[in-house]
């Protein structure tokens, strides 16, 4: 009498395969009803699933390749040179590593930095509102929603701003991780304007002088 293998039935399907083969063909099995509801590729589908049953997780796992040329001592260092200094540029960070000693071609920089997290973005000239600052234009908002005219035509809007002369305007890119909202300051060269504006028309324009206070405001009032 010849022994029979073990058998798994999976939904009405018998496997008289081993094991392995029975959850392969569960995975297969729940990907088409995935892929028809989502309309994608069953094969998407089934290596998404078979990723998460195996590793835990879906996303791109680190794949074997070329041991990174940097020591350790080489990416801690720019780890902590980019952290200090989020602007600085590859060209400064190639010369630093020929001083240190370490591989220097920008492919290999940019390489340690994204496995460390640090990516290149363009920085933004200020931060965004804050959930403080959101509520509280909200309940401005509200609370005058409902103002006359009469109301509205007394109101004067004003604001600063400064502008740079020479060329600084440029968009500005720094290291980052992301999720992070990092800002740029910009140096000497610029001016700073004080304008308003109200039901009327617009205002003039006034020329700023050192630093805006409350005197120099009632100045420009007056």
């Amino acid at each position: 009498m010849s022994e029979q293998k073990p058998s798994h039935e999976v939904e009405g399907i018998v496997c008289r395969a081993p094991r392995q083969d029975c959850v392969e063909a569960q995975i297969w099995e729940e990907s088409q009803n995935i892929a028809a509801a989502l309309k994608v590729p069953k094969n998407t589908v089934a290596s998404i699933i078979l990723k998460w049953k195996k590793y835990g997780t879906t996303k791109t796992l680190p794949r074997a390749g070329r041991p990174s040329k940097l020591s350790n001592r080489g990416r801690k260092a720019l780890v902590r040179e980019v952290t200090k200094n989020p602007m600085v540029t590859l060209t400064e960070l190639q010369s630093s590593f020929v001083e240190m000693g370490e591989p220097s071609r920008r492919t290999t920089i940019s390489a340690a930095l994204h496995l460390s997290g640090l990516y290149g973005r363009v920085a933004r000239r200020k931060p965004l509102p804050s959930k403080r600052h959101m509520t509280a234009r909200l309940e401005f908002a509200k609370k005058h929603l409902k103002d006359s005219q009469t109301m509205r035509n007394k109101i004067l809007w004003s604001d600063e701003t400064k502008i740079e002369l020479f060329g600084l305007n440029a968009k500005r890119h720094v290291w980052r991780t992301p999720g992070t909202i990092p800002t740029v300051k910009h140096g000497g060269g610029s001016i700073m304007l004080w304008g308003c504006f109200s039901a009327a028309g617009t205002g003039r324009l006034v020329r700023i002088e050192g630093k805006m206070n409350r005197a120099k405001y009632r100045e420009i009032l007056d």
